[in-house]
């Protein structure tokens, strides 16, 4: 039997109005332009300008369309503005997906204070109070809405010197789940991803030891690292009419590691 037509369009994200922190490289700039290419208008957020003008070049080239916002996530007053920014350019906020994030790994002993407060306040602190300025704005519209944040396989394993990493995506577990049963009436649905090995600029600097790419890959059933259009369809699928009836759940995308544990 064939998928028919309106089958597929629950997938569609034509008229949807997207905001992706965190969009300037990596992760974010291929779920932004996948969600461009679902139909989504999409804001893009990050702290350079020029960088975000890239992004948005890129997804006008694809036959999108998208706006930048100048935005520091670290600061739940830049959450609350640049959030309305968004709602501002784009009239109105049905999708936002929290991926604004950092990681520097270092022996826990060695860990100072600045340097937990500046993961944390990233990965955990700037979710949460993008999600609560997203929701505001969401709980207007009798649709709801969609929010989706960017878990980790640390958000379920213990990583030795990814400490301050591993307790922001763990907590960042615990409050999509927590959000979810909050919001449900809302209709304001809150899931996650949890990408597995990505290479990116961010976990660039590991790939560079072959022992390091081997013995990562021997943890993979799939036997290969993940691929940033990995990431796009799950995004969609989550942020769309197909899975409206799923949230609070986190989705691994790992190439099978977690479930081989």
């Amino acid at each position: 039997m064939s998928i028919q037509p309106t089958a597929l369009a629950a997938f569609s994200l034509a008229g949807r109005r997207a905001l992706v922190t965190g969009a300037s490289r990596g992760i974010g700039r291929a779920i932004a332009l996948g969600l461009a290419q679902a139909g989504a208008t999409v804001a893009v957020s990050g702290r350079k300008k020029a960088a975000l003008e890239d992004v948005v070049t890129a997804i006008s080239d694809a036959g999108g369309v998208a706006v930048p916002v100048v935005q520091d996530v670290t600061k739940p007053e830049d959450c609350r503005i640049g959030t309305a920014q968004a709602v501002a350019a784009l009239g109105g906020l049905d999708i936002l997906i929290n991926n604004a994030g950092m990681e520097e790994v270092k022996p826990s002993l060695e860990i100072d204070e600045a340097l937990w407060d500046r993961i944390l306040d990233t990965n955990l602190k700037g979710a949460f109070f993008c999600a609560q300025a997203a929701a505001a704005e969401m709980k207007r519209s009798e649709k709801g809405g969609a929010i989706i944040n960017l878990c980790s396989l640390t958000s379920y394993r213990g990583i030795p010197t990814a400490v301050p990493y591993g307790a922001s995506k763990t907590g960042l577990l615990g409050m999509t789940r927590a959000l979810a049963a909050e919001w449900a009436p809302l209709k304001i649905r809150v899931n996650a991803v949890a990408p597995g090995y990505f290479r990116t600029e961010l976990t660039e600097a590991f790939y560079h030891d072959a022992s390091w790419q081997e013995a990562m890959l021997r943890k993979i059933p799939q036997g290969r690292f993940g691929q940033l259009d990995d990431l796009t369809g799950a995004a969609i699928f989550l942020a769309s009419d197909a899975a409206a009836y799923i949230t609070g759940q986190c989705l691994g995308i790992d190439g099978g590691t977690l479930a081989s544990l």
